[in-house]
């Protein structure tokens, strides 16, 4: 009676036992009930599936060997993502662990050894107080999947989302390395982030990771934004 649920976005009333009022839910259903391309990670129709990809990725440097999305970069899924990343509603975590558990399980990539989380620089991370990468991680449970922190951001970046793809490229490049003794040769790692855009991070920590040895590269985000962008 004193602190009664609202929904976590409008502040309406959801229904019992949901986060967010029906309207809301709807629009989310919305961005994450869309079929998308298991290459790039872009929305596509009925017949825009290619055997490698779909024609807007395809002939474009895609470094990841697959990508599975929560869904769509918009709406409710958008506010939610932002609310997480620079608001500090860091609980928004633990509702999205598990529709990424659940688009985790649905993977045709057969066994993954390690889920990495795309790191921030210590700085950045000082800044924020926290990697919603590994925020999200922490949230995936019940996954009999070990979490690996040995891929490791050692360049302050600009922030990706006002720069061109080209920029976001050349921003990223040689911002990741890996730990003396890691544990990615031979492995089969699904990278995790919040969201992509352009592709320039996912590609280049897969650089790093299978130039450290690891055998696949997957990825695994809450969020793509449609665009047809690419590095």
């Amino acid at each position: 009676m004193l602190w009664p649920r609202q929904c976590l976005l409008c502040g309406a009333f959801p229904e019992e036992g949901t986060f967010l009022c029906r309207r809301c839910w709807q629009d989310f259903a919305r961005t994450t009930g869309q079929d998308y391309c298991r290459r790039c990670g872009l929305t596509v129709g009925p017949y825009g599936h290619l055997p490698e990809g779909c024609g807007r990725c395809e002939g474009q440097r895609i470094l990841t060997d697959g990508i599975l999305r929560v869904g769509q970069y918009d709406s409710v899924l958008r506010d939610l993502l932002l609310r997480l990343k620079f608001q500090e509603r860091t609980e928004l975590a633990d509702f999205f662990g598990p529709f990424l558990r659940a688009v985790f399980e649905s993977r045709s990539w057969g066994q993954v050894d390690y889920l990495v989380p795309v790191p921030l620089h210590w700085l950045r991370r000082l800044q924020r107080g926290f990697n919603q990468s590994d925020l999200l991680a922490k949230a995936l449970k019940g996954l009999e999947v070990p979490i690996c922190r040995d891929l490791v951001r050692v360049r302050y970046t600009r922030r990706q989302w006002n720069l061109m793809s080209a920029q976001r490229r050349r921003n990223v490049k040689g911002a990741f390395a890996v730990r003396k003794r890691h544990l990615f040769e031979g492995a089969s790692v699904c990278l995790l982030d919040d969201i992509t855009t352009s592709r320039a991070t996912l590609n280049e920590c897969a650089r790093v990771l299978k130039r450290a040895g690891a055998q696949k590269v997957y990825a695994l985000v809450a969020a793509v934004a449609d665009t047809a962008e690419f590095d």
